[in-house]
Order: C-alpha cells, then sequence, then structure tokens
C-alpha cells in the first residue's frame, strides 16, 4: 500500500528474500553468478604477463600498478620491462630476488612466441585452455570477455531500463493525447531496421563499446516500457491516487512515491532476462564484426574465431560453454524473481 510503514516494506522484503531463497535453483545460481562476476572484476591479478610483486634488492615493486624501465631491474634500456623475456626473468630471480606472477602468466592480448607448431595452438601446461589464431591465451581472453560482456549488460540493461520507466510511467499517468503521441512515436521508432542502422554506423564511426552502447541504448527501452505504461494506467484511478491529487501532491511525486513502487514488479522480474539478452547482443554483433574493436577481449570474436578454424574445438567448446553458461544462470534467477514477485504466490 502507498501509504504503509517502514516496518511493513522491511517485512515485505524479507518474506520476499525468503521466497527466493526457497526457490534453490535460482538462488545457487546468484551464487554462482555474483561469485564469477565477482572474480572476474580482479582480472588482472589472476591472469596477465605482469607480475604482481617483484622482490629485487630488498626494495618490493608492484608492475601491476606502476611500470618500471628495465633498467630498475639490472636492464639495459629504458623501455617498459618485459617480465616474460629469459634474460630479464634470470636478472630479477637471480639471488633472493623473487618474481610473484599471478595464476595464469598471460593477458588477453600478450602473445606466445614460445609454441611449438601452428596457431591456434591446444590446450598445454602453459595454456590451460589453448590459444586463438594469434597466439594468444584463450583463457584469458575468456575472463576478460566475460567482464566486458556482464559490464556492458549491466550498463545496457540499466540505461533501458531507466528511459523504460520514465517513458512508460509518462503514458500511463497522463494518458490521452500524450499517451497516443508516445505509441505513435513507438510504433514508428521500433519499425527502424536495428541491425541496417548499426551496420551504417559502424562503417562511419570507429567502433568502440561506448558507441555500441549508445547505439543499442536507442531501442533497448522499448520492451519495458509498455509494462510500466500498463501499471500506471492501472494506477493512476485508484483511491489514494485521487486523494493525493485533491490535497495538492505533485504529479512527479504521485508517480515516484506512489506508483512507481507498486509498478516495479514487471522491472525487477525483467531484468535478468533483459541483462542476458544485451549480453547475447553484444555476442552477436561482436561475432558478425560489428561489435568491439578487435583487440578487444570478446565472446563473440572467439565463436567467429572457432568458426573459421573448424579443428580448433577448444575454442568452440569453452566460450560456448562460458556464454551459456551465463545465459542460463541469468534465466534462473530470472524465473526465481518472477516467482517471488507473484502476487498469487503465498
Amino acid at each position: 500500500m502507498p501509504n504503509s510503514s517502514p516496518d511493513t516494506h522491511i517485512s515485505l522484503s524479507k518474506r520476499r528474500w525468503r521466497r527466493f531463497c526457497r526457490n534453490r535453483r535460482g538462488f545457487y545460481s546468484l551464487l554462482i553468478f555474483g561469485s564469477l562476476f565477482f572474480l572476474s572484476l580482479f582480472a588482472e591479478a589472476i591472469s596477465n604477463d605482469v607480475p604482481l610483486l617483484v622482490v629485487y634488492e630488498g626494495e618490493n615493486y608492484f608492475p601491476l600498478f606502476v611500470e618500471y624501465p628495465e633498467t630498475t631491474f639490472g636492464g639495459d634500456f629504458e623501455t617498459e620491462t618485459d617480465y616474460l623475456d629469459p634474460y630479464m626473468a634470470e636478472l630479477m630471480s637471480s639471488g633472493e630476488n623473487k618474481v610473484y606472477f599471478p595464476v595464469n602468466k598471460h593477458s588477453y592480448q600478450s602473445i606466445n612466441f614460445d609454441i611449438d607448431g601452428p596457431v591456434p595452438s591446444p590446450p598445454t601446461r602453459e595454456n590451460i585452455m589453448g590459444t586463438d589464431d594469434r597466439g594468444r591465451d584463450v583463457f584469458a581472453r575468456l575472463l576478460y570477455g566475460f567482464r566486458l560482456s556482464v559490464l556492458f549488460g549491466f550498463a545496457l540493461t540499466a540505461v533501458g531500463t531507466i528511459v523504460g520507466i520514465i517513458s512508460g510511467a509518462v503514458q500511463g499517468y497522463f494518458g490521452g493525447r500524450t499517451d497516443l503521441f508516445f505509441q505513435r512515436f513507438i510504433e514508428i521508432w521500433g519499425a527502424m531496421p536495428e541491425l541496417y542502422l548499426l551496420i551504417i554506423f559502424a562503417s562511419i564511426f570507429k567502433p568502440s563499446v561506448l558507441l555500441l552502447l549508445a547505439l543499442l541504448s536507442l531501442f533497448s527501452w522499448m520492451g519495458l516500457s509498455d509494462y510500466v505504461r500498463a501499471e500506471f494506467l492501472k494506477g493512476r484511478n485508484m483511491e489514494y491516487v485521487k486523494a493525493a491529487r485533491a490535497l495538492g501532491v505533485s504529479n512527479v511525486t504521485i508517480m515516484y512515491r506512489h506508483l512507481l513502487p507498486n509498478g516495479m514488479t514487471p522491472v525487477i522480474t525483467f531484468l535478468p532476462f533483459r541483462m542476458s539478452a544485451s549480453i547475447l547482443a553484444l555476442t552477436s554483433l561482436d561475432f558478425l564484426g560489428l561489435g568491439v574493436p578487435p583487440s578487444t577481449p570478446s565472446l563473440g570474436e572467439l565463436l567467429a574465431q572457432g568458426k573459421a578454424n573448424i579443428d580448433a574445438w577448444w575454442l568452440s567448446l569453452s566460450t560456448f560453454t562460458v556464454l551459456v553458461g551465463t545465459l542460463v544462470l541469468l534465466i534462473f534467477i530470472g524465473e526465481a524473481l518472477r516467482e517471488t514477485f507473484d502476487p498469487r504466490k503465498t
């Protein structure tokens, strides 16, 4: 209810959280997805060709955060240190000097020049998931690509949700000509060929994550606005809304404090599904070569490499597992949220 006390809201939130936890599939999916995403935020400390710590002549150096020239560790040049170079590795490991690398000694853009054979190369102890067609470590590119995909999904979902809520609230609350104008605009805007527009802009502008986010955000809000519009249309004629108007409460306050909380159920329940759609959109565009720049770690690019190199099964299998696993976890979370906020459930 719009005038319910804070204790009632806390109690309702607790009941919903308990109901969500009782859905074991959704709860464990949330734990797994949250853990994987949390670990991916520290990808530089998990997979990198730069050491976490170098103890050289009694001094501590942190190459992960500071760039050091070779002369710092007894080298000959003022250029940035190549920590995988055998000569520098011998200098930094001699005597009591110590070098502490991450678990995987490869970054998403570092190339393994010591591969015996053609690339892409199969999994080895050096590259646990093999390399791609340029000699780059697949595990590193999967880790960084997963983080990029999830962050892109969060950003696109957030932008689409905010715009969708605002547009749907304005349509549903004011109705009349405002609603009619917005509906005709959405019909025209939704009929525009999104893929063709992406192809045109990709040929005009330099590909980037921000450009792709801006283009996809132009269309990602329309699906959610219909649900918010329906909730506001249903609630605009309720007694408590009429009473608030009679007391002189502003339209913005009524929409934000009274109608929006009651209309958030479809927004929350659709968030995981919208995020999975955002991740899939980024992967599809990268697979077609219309997404992020080629040097950027991407799940779609790895899938394209797997298609071009059918014999390199580790490319397709590992990328397919990460992508499908991510989408399945998000779908399970969305199903649990939908059951949690279902008013027919007790």
